[in-house]
C-alpha cells in the first residue's frame, strides 16, 4: 500500500468492525498522515469518546513519528486521561509505504472509566485500597479536534516540564523549551514559530537559531 487512499474503502470498513466488535465504548480512527495535519482523520467510528470528528487533527503521537520517522511508532495498552474526565486504554499502529515512509496510522481507544469506577469500588468494598494500585495514566496522548488546540497543550506541556514561565525564561531555558516542542513534532504544525515567537516574546530569527543550535546537539545529530 502506497497511499490509505489505496486501501480505503477496506480500512474504513475494519474500522467499522473493530467498532462494532467491541461496541460504543470503543474509538477506533483512521488517519491518513499524509494530509495537512489539521485535518488526518478520514474514518472514525464512536467518536463521542474523544469528541472528535472526520476532518479533525491527529493527535501528538503522530507528529513524534513524523518528526522521528525511523522509530516505529506503534504502541499498545497505553493508558490516557481525557480532558473530560474520562479514563481510555489505547493501542496505536502506524502504516508505511514500500520507502518505509509514515502515511497513516489505525488507533483504537478503549472508554474504561466505567471499569476504573467499579474497580474502585470492589477495593472499598474488599478493604484492598492498599493491595491494589491506583490506576496510572502514562499522560502519553493529546486528543484534540485541530492543531491550534493541540499544539496549545504541547506548549503548556513543555511548560510544566520546564518549571519556568516564559516570561522569566533565561536564553538555555528558552531552548529547552524549543527542543522540547521539536522533539514532540511541534513545528510541524503550520504556523507553529509564529505562535511560539508570540509565547516567548522571541523574533523568528531568534528561534531559526535556537532551533539550528539544539538539534546540532541532538543525539540524532551526532549518530549521523
Amino acid at each position: 500500500m502506497e497511499q490509505i487512499q489505496d486501501e480505503l474503502k477496506f480500512l474504513k470498513r475494519l474500522t467499522k468492525m473493530l467498532a462494532e466488535q467491541f461496541g460504543p465504548e470503543c474509538e477506533v480512527v483512521l488517519h491518513d498522515l499524509t494530509k495537512d495535519y489539521n485535518h488526518t482523520i478520514v474514518a472514525i467510528e464512536n467518536g463521542h469518546i474523544t469528541g472528535r470528528k472526520v476532518g479533525d487533527c491527529g493527535s501528538n503521537l503522530g507528529l513524534e513519528v513524523l518528526r522521528n520517522p525511523s522509530e516505529n511508532g506503534d504502541d499498545y495498552n497505553y493508558i490516557t486521561h481525557l480532558h473530560n474526565g474520562k479514563l481510555v486504554k489505547s493501542s496505536t499502529i502506524f502504516m508505511r509505504n514500500s520507502k518505509d515512509e509514515v502515511i497513516g496510522s489505525l488507533c483504537v481507544n478503549f472508554d474504561i472509566t466505567g471499569l476504573g469506577n467499579l474497580i474502585d469500588k470492589l477495593k472499598n468494598f474488599s478493604g484492598m485500597q492498599q493491595a491494589m494500585p491506583a490506576h496510572k495514566s502514562q499522560g502519553r496522548e493529546i486528543f484534540a479536534g485541530n492543531v491550534n488546540e493541540l499544539l496549545g497543550a504541547l506548549i503548556e506541556n513543555s511548560v510544566l516540564q520546564i518549571g519556568v514561565k516564559p516570561e522569566i525564561m533565561n536564553r538555555d531555558e528558552k531552548k529547552q523549551f524549543i527542543s522540547l516542542l521539536d522533539q514532540k513534532g511541534a513545528f510541524l504544525i503550520s504556523k507553529s514559530s509564529e505562535r511560539v515567537c508570540e509565547f516567548l516574546g522571541i523574533s523568528k530569527f531568534t528561534l531559526y537559531n535556537y532551533l539550528e543550535q539544539v538539534r546540532n546537539l541532538s543525539p540524532e545529530s551526532e549518530s549521523r
